[in-house]
């Protein structure tokens, strides 16, 4: 009697601090098989984000089955399911995936073909695996919610302000910004994460302990058209209120403990936007597909210079004891750039 093959992975029955060791162990699961628009991709580097976290941070509920945990990967495409149009065996490629299916902390992995993007031809496995989720997050915030202008010729004495400037979405938000042409004002408490941000392109730097508004205005800058929020979003908000330009944006990937003051932006006639990359895959959009057109672009952009990877951190190999040193390095919330393991 034959077996199904099977696949080394990490996942949790339970959620749990993860100082206690049963919160991420090593399992084996049945390896997957594509089928529809699928591929399965065999997993050369992850990254750890917030939302990793987030999703495993204690609570009462249990799983039957190990839940896998993983919203970044790089790797190869092992095999295609019979709907696939866009990649084929032995592709390199890197995406983020969607938080409704399991993640990526495993040997090999389904992923709708859609929300992939070809791996930068100019980085190894691990330097591509730190984009993706962070990239379709400024991206999106960026150009989709703010509704910025991608021509730097519209951008002429614009301004935006990145709250959080030196983690992994704002690392990829200033580069993101530079290229279309913003002065970018980004926020920082420490001065490691101050000159993080600075050699990314970050124009100026102001503490987010302060009020924005005399900060900004210190550097001759009135207001900030444009505010993209990642961090806190109830701590900075009547911060944000005052600082924001009449009509102007701001976004936000935080969500908040409680409910906002919107009152706050009506003088100004101000609009908020919230911004998660995994709308398009939760709710199957119609425009899904344009994740693996960003990813594409975004990989255009890193192999002709003008992006660099953010991965700062690099751990080996993919195991529950390295990625529980991973989720409490993000955990701290005092990471620059981004968290890789690499290899199984």
């Amino acid at each position: 009697m034959s077996h199904a093959p099977t696949m080394k992975a990490v996942g949790l029955y339970q959620y749990l601090d993860i100082s206690n060791p049963e919160s991420l162990i090593d399992v084996e699961l049945e390896k997957p098989q594509p089928s529809g628009r699928d591929l399965l991709v065999r997993v050369h580097a992850v990254s750890v984000n917030p939302v990793d976290v987030k999703v495993r941070s204690p609570k009462s509920k249990t799983e039957q089955q190990p839940r896998v945990l993983g919203w970044d990967v790089a790797g190869v495409v092992e095999a295609t399911g019979p709907d696939c149009t866009l990649f084929q065996p032995g592709d390199e490629v890197y995406y983020a995936g969607s938080i409704e299916r399991p993640g990526g902390n495993s040997e090999y992995h389904l992923v709708d073909e859609r929300i992939v993007g070809r791996k930068p031809s100019s980085l190894n496995f691990a330097e591509a695996a730190a984009l993706p989720l962070t990239t379709l997050t400024a991206w999106e915030g960026l150009f989709d919610r703010l509704g910025i202008s991608r021509s730097p010729e519209d951008n002429t004495g614009k301004h935006l302000l990145v709250i959080g400037a030196a983690g992994g979405v704002g690392s990829i938000a200033i580069q993101l910004a530079k290229h279309a042409g913003l002065t970018v004002i980004g926020t920082a408490s420490r001065e490691e994460s101050a000159d993080w941000a600075k050699g990314l392109g970050a124009d100026h730097i102001i503490t987010h302990y302060e009020a924005f508004l005399p900060q900004l205005n210190a550097a001759g800058i009135p207001y900030a058209d444009y505010i993209f929020c990642l961090n806190n979003t109830d701590q900075h908000w009547e911060n944000m209120a005052e600082a924001v330009a009449p009509q102007g944006q701001i976004c936000s990937i935080v969500e908040t403990e409680g409910p906002l003051n919107l009152n706050l932006l009506m003088g100004k006639s101000a609009a908020f936007n919230w911004e998660l990359m995994f709308t398009r895959a939760r709710y199957q959009t119609p425009d899904m597909i344009k994740q693996h057109e960003l990813l594409n672009e975004t990989a255009d952009l890193v192999d002709r210079g003008i992006l660099r990877t953010t991965l700062t951190r690099r751990l080996a190999p993919i195991n529950a004891a390295t990625l529980r040193e991973a989720h409490a390095l993000v955990e701290s919330g005092r990471t620059i750039g981004k968290v890789v393991l690499e290899g199984f």
